[in-house]
């Protein structure tokens, strides 16, 4: 191979690297963690952008594989493509330099803290919450992390126990390593990870704060996380106001 093939062949990353280089598409492609479909103008209200100037992004992460799109009619509604394609945006968020940011105002602080405290990762839960359970699935032998990160026969059975069964085998582990981009550690994604979020909203131990990616605890869910995995006060804490 001379030099010329070296830069012509295999994966282009440069390529995947320049869709998320332009903050418009990356502010995107953030939202989209939240694990719904949205439409290009709420995209472009959400980032501050005319709708053209939306569209015109959107195709190309489209065509570049970050996002797939689905069409309603005449709506035409966009999501991340795929579960790994959540967690690499996940992983480059932690990985990423934090911004300085301008002074806000409180109600924007406040949906900070929320967000910092309990949030979906697209389909798994993240933040204090989302760390607080890995750490304590760690503890209790239910996550072993000697060998890769593994679900335990006691973990299978433990799931089982609070009714969340997980699903048929496919090409998504049952459970993977996120690293939270604002807690800095692991937390449970793959399969394992997305029943047991979904089992959380099912059985209302978590409910949405508005339309953001923000979850907040019910009462049920305090007691249910004390009780089966004995997390404590510090990581139920939940802010009243919502």
């Amino acid at each position: 191979m001379n030099s010329h093939d070296a830069h012509t062949e295999g994966p282009d990353l440069a390529a995947l690297a320049g869709l998320l280089a332009d903050g418009t598409r990356a502010s995107f492609c953030l939202a989209l963690l939240d694990g719904r479909a949205w439409t290009a103008n709420e995209l472009a209200r959400h980032a501050g952008v005319a709708a053209s100037t939306a569209t015109g992004h959107l195709n190309l992460l489209v065509n570049g594989g970050l996002l797939t799109e689905e069409r309603q009619g005449r709506h035409r509604y966009v999501r991340l493509a795929d579960p790994e394609t959540a967690e690499l945006i996940e992983n480059l968020a932690s990985m990423a330099p934090r911004r300085l940011a301008p002074p806000r105002s409180l109600p924007a602080v406040n949906r900070g803290r929320a967000l910092a405290r309990a949030r979906t990762c697209y389909d798994h839960l993240a933040g204090t919450l989302g760390v607080a359970i890995t750490t304590a699935m760690t503890d209790r032998g239910l996550l072993d992390w000697e060998q890769g990160l593994t679900l335990t026969g006691n973990g299978t059975a433990w799931l089982a126990e609070l009714g969340i069964a997980l699903p048929p085998a496919t090409r998504r582990p049952p459970v993977r390593s996120c690293l939270d981009w604002t807690e800095r550690r692991p937390h449970l994604a793959g399969a394992a990870g997305a029943a047991l979020c979904a089992h959380a909203f099912d059985s209302g131990w978590i409910r949405r704060i508005g339309t953001s990616r923000a979850v907040a605890l019910t009462d049920t869910g305090r007691q249910t996380f004390r009780a089966h995995l004995g997390l404590s006060d510090d990581s139920l804490v939940t802010d009243p106001r919502f």
